[in-house]
Formats: structure tokens, sequence, C-alpha cells
């Protein structure tokens, strides 16, 4: 190793959620470097996520995943994080008049959901405008998650065991020689038989980098911003979420409220910033069903949720290219699913027994939108 040239068993390009679970698994038996091209690992979708853990929430992947996840939160490593991961917080489904179909079909595939009368959501969320809910649902044992004390807890993790993290390191050139890889940056070559692209709404482009054509992957635009809710009291309240996806409200910071117009706007990798008309979407349509005036937005801010083809996960090699492995289309569920994730690509790389998760390997192998050779 030279001051320019880093080599490793397995380079993972992309410090958020995706790529610090996955390294920080891998860091146990392999040398691991994790490259992230800002100046912080998770700048971009991990630090901007809503932060709650819904167990009816995405396709089936997810679901399972998300349940393999559960007891990560509940009872962390010993030493992961000096901080609970989980605070207890109900989800409430709220359906208007014309959306109880939107709440019949979640009902129907849901698990730990039950509906509850209008006046009991009431009770739960004061500011329910009464004459516009016709039906609601709840799920009991959702929960809020500390997003940073989970991603620093596995950047801790990963360097403990000997990984390394190279910050402000931008893939510009990827190539293969001799049975590696070569990650060229604007600070190092980096050097490993191994990649694993945990880079988010760029990993297309990383790719592309590699000279492999790309899986699909569409980032789309999510805003988020924070009022103050006065005269209402909102620390207890549970999140409520539209049953027709049309806006989201959970509580922030104890006295505010985060909201959203759940936009799913098709947009490129950058540093995505929110948009005056979707800011204004999310306050209309949060109060044809909340009664809580909004005096003034305190911040808002916007992230992008990429998706795969087919909306599951995108796990495990790539058929086209030795070694070369993928960790992507995490979409809203990256946090939730990071635990059972990390786990999943670190067990797929090692031709490890996946255990529990493998019901989600044929769901998420990046196979399925790689047609066979010819």
């Amino acid at each position: 190793m030279t001051a320019d040239r880093v080599t490793s068993d397995i380079i993972v390009i992309g410090g958020g959620i995706a790529g610090a679970s996955a390294a920080a698994n891998l860091a146990a038996h392999h040398r691991v470097t994790l490259i992230e091209a800002e100046d912080v690992a998770g700048y971009h979708t991990t630090g901007r996520s809503a932060a709650i853990w819904v167990q009816n929430f995405g396709p089936d992947d997810v679901r399972l995943l998300s349940r393999l996840s559960r007891a990560f939160f509940a009872n962390p490593p010993e030493g992961f994080t000096d901080v609970p991961l989980l605070h207890h917080r109900p989800v409430l489904f709220l359906a208007a008049r014309g959306e109880t179909d939107a709440l019949d079909r979640l009902l129907a595939h849901a698990e730990g959901l039950r509906p509850i009368s209008v006046a009991a959501a009431r009770d739960l969320v004061p500011a329910i405008i009464a004459d516009n809910a016709a039906a609601a649902a709840i799920e009991d044992d959702a929960f809020d998650m500390d997003v940073s004390a989970l991603h620093q807890g596995y950047l801790r993790q990963l360097r403990a065991l000997g990984g390394t993290i190279a910050l402000r390191s931008r893939a510009t050139r990827i190539d293969r020689a001799a049975g590696s890889w070569r990650v060229h940056t604007q600070t190092a070559e980096f050097v490993a038989p191994i990649i694993v692209n945990a880079a988010g709404a760029w990993a297309d482009g990383v790719a592309g980098l590699a000279g492999l054509a790309p899986l699909g992957l569409r980032p789309l635009r999510r805003t988020a911003l924070i009022i103050d809710p006065a005269p209402f009291t909102v620390t207890d309240w549970p999140m409520v979420i539209d049953a027709a996806h049309q806006w989201y409200a959970r509580p922030e910071a104890r006295t505010r409220l985060l909201i959203s117009p759940e936009d799913e706007t098709p947009d490129h990798p950058h540093d995505v910033q929110p948009e005056e008309l979707d800011i204004a979407l999310a306050i209309d349509r949060m109060q044809s069903a909340l009664a809580i005036a909004v005096r003034r937005v305190e911040r808002s801010w916007a992230g992008l949720r990429t998706f795969s083809p087919d909306g599951s996960l995108i796990f495990g090699r790539d058929p086209r290219a030795a070694g070369f492995f993928w960790c992507a289309g995490q979409g809203g569920y990256g946090i939730q699913t990071a635990p059972a994730a990390g786990r999943l690509l670190a067990d797929l790389l090692t031709w490890s027994d996946p255990a529990g998760a493998a019901a989600a390997v044929p769901m998420t192998t990046p196979a399925r939108f790689i047609p066979p050779a010819a």
C-alpha cells in the first residue's frame, strides 16, 4: 500500500445506511474499505429519512427484512450505541371519505394492523376533522428509529473491526485488471477483488463506470417540512398516514410536526432540494384532514428514494462481472431493513446460509433485471 493506492479485500461504494451496514457486516472476516463521495457519510437519503419502522410498508421482501431487523433495534449488540435505537410510536392509517377502499386493501394484506373507529382515532389525534374522516386503522407495534445512532453505530463497528472509511472519494473511473477492481477517485486508487455497489441514487452510474449497463433504478424526490402544531401537544401522537398515500405527519423533536405530501417525483442523482409547490401540497393535503393552522414552515428538505423497476430491493452478484455486487434499490425502506439487509448482503457475498432471509433472495437478486447471455 502506498499513499495513493489502498488495497483491501472488499470496496464498498457509498457511505449511507446501505453501505455502512453491509461494510460493518463484512468487516468481521474481510479487510473492507468504505468510500464515500461527500465530506460526511450519509449526507443524502440516510440523513433525510422520516425515521419510523412500519411493518405494513413495502413489498414482501421489505416486510420480511423489516421483521428480521426488529430484534436488532430492540437489542443492538453490546457497544453498538449508547442510546436506544427505538422509541415506541403507533402508526394511524386514516381514510378520508372516498378512500375507504384503499384502507380495506391495506387491512386485507396487513400484519398487526387493526381497524379502529374514527372516534378512537380522534382520541389519539384530536386535530382529526371528523367530517372528513371515514375510517381508521392502527399498527400498534411501530416505532421511531434513531437513524443517526444506527448509522454511526455501523460506522463505529466497521472501524473497530479494522475497516477503513475514505471520505471525499468520489469514483471517477472503475476498471478491472488481474482479478481486481480498481476504483479511481480524486484522492486515491482503491483496489480489491470485490466491489459492493451501495451508491443509492448513484448506483446505476457506478455500474456504468464499471462498464455495466444500468438496472433501471428510479430516484424519486420526497419532500418533508417541519411546522409548529400549537395549540396541539403532539409529543405522544401516533404517526398519521393517509390511506391513499397523499400525505403523512409524525411528531418531531417532541413539540413539532413533520409533514410530507408523499411525493414521488422522478429526479436525477444530485443534492436534491424541496420545491415550493411540494411544500404547499403537503400543507394543503394535511389540512384537509387535520385542523392545524400553519403559520410558517420552520424547515423543509427533500431526499431521493431510489427504487428498482419492480419496487423490491437489489442484493447480490451481478452475473455480468466477477466480483461486482449490488446493494441498492432501498427506496424508502433502507433504514428499517438495514440490520437484516446488511447481514443478507454479507451472507450472499460469502456464500453463507441466509437463514431466515432466504425467501428474500430470489425477490432481490439483480439477475432478475439482466437478460440471459446469448
